[in-house]
């Protein structure tokens, strides 16, 4: 009889049956994802364990694990700047511009040190964060070297999921081959390979919050805010109330910030990137455009402690808005 392989247990305890099964440990998970981080899983169990946390649905605690294994994997160099905020985007905008990009930028132009990771284009209808970057001047860092020599010079560095973690890039795009999305698309958002203290979340669907919210807490993350943002993506939309459930050192918390309009806006029908540049340097005006951005930023400075109540950090981001650098780096 042949031995059983070392990761056959993992898929055991996920699919042994209505009344047999259970979630992983969080210690289970995190000595799973690093069999798979090193190559030691075939590609038959590695599908068979995507799908069977699929189908159940991945727990906090199995979050956190895969979290912990994928940060272990990533080397960071030694002279690395520390980053003030992780910010991950993996969604695509599809109904509003990516306006989130400037709030980045804008933090950044204003020293806060901002670490972006990303996928590039996968839906057809969708305006995702690489492309948008490069109009906005911004090109992707190949190396965790040049993204802290980056981040030392601009306070703004990105990188793609591809050059970060290969093999996470791998496994999310087995999704046309799988047929569904696997639990990677959720722990690439969590990533936050530089270690910020503060780390911005956004989700598309509800029920997701709190895994990201409850993950946190238990990968001791010191700051966190997950939102359900416009398409996904970290944006706050304007036109309605935005529920932010954080985490600020090991409590849990929840906020919700009204809407900035009486009506809603519609859909962007041109989904023209150049307008982001554009809004930057103040040659369009777009009041949808820059309540996105002044509402996210606002939301990103509570989240910091740079503010104290909601309007204090709302008048501190029109505040470096009006202050920002027309020519920086757009």
């Amino acid at each position: 009889m042949s031995e059983e392989h070392q990761f056959a247990p993992f898929i055991r305890i996920l699919g042994k049956g209505k009344n047999g099964s259970r979630s992983l440990t969080q210690d289970e998970a995190y000595h799973a994802m690093r069999m798979i981080l090193a190559d030691e899983v075939e590609p038959l169990q590695l599908g068979a364990f995507l799908m069977l946390l699929r189908v159940k649905e991945e727990s906090p605690e199995e979050l956190a694990g895969f979290v912990l294994a994928a940060r272990e994997a990533i080397i960071l160099p030694d002279n690395a700047p520390a980053v003030d905020v992780d910010w991950s985007s993996y969604a695509g905008k599809r109904r509003q511009l990516p306006w989130f990009l400037l709030s980045t930028l804008l933090l950044a132009s204003h020293g806060v040190n901002v670490f972006m990771h990303a996928i590039g284009g996968r839906k057809d209808d969708r305006v995702y964060t690489p492309e948008t970057l490069t109009i906005l001047g911004i090109t992707p860092c190949h190396s965790l070297q040049e993204a802290a020599n980056r981040l030392r010079d601009q306070h703004f560095a990105f990188m793609s999921l591809e050059a970060l973690s290969p093999k996470l890039y791998q496994i999310i795009e087995m999704r046309p081959l799988l047929g569904l999305r696997s639990p990677v698309h959720t722990l690439a958002r969590m990533l936050n390979p530089m270690r910020a203290p503060v780390m911005m979340q956004g989700i598309f669907h509800p029920a997701y919050r709190d895994m990201h919210q409850l993950a946190a807490q238990l990968l001791n993350q010191p700051h966190v805010a997950v939102i359900k943002g416009e398409s996904g993506e970290i944006e706050r939309d304007p036109d309605s109330a935005c529920l932010v459930k954080g985490v600020h050192n090991g409590e849990l918390t929840e906020e919700t910030w009204p809407p900035m309009f009486d009506n809603r806006h519609v859909k962007d029908a041109s989904m023209d990137i150049r307008r982001l540049p554009a809004l930057w340097h103040g040659d369009i005006v777009d009041e949808y455009g820059l309540a996105a951005v002044v509402g996210t930023t606002a939301i990103t400075l509570k989240t910091m402690g740079r503010a104290d109540t909601q309007d204090a950090a709302l008048k501190m981001a029109q505040d470096m808005w009006v202050r920002r650098s027309a020519n920086w780096p757009v």
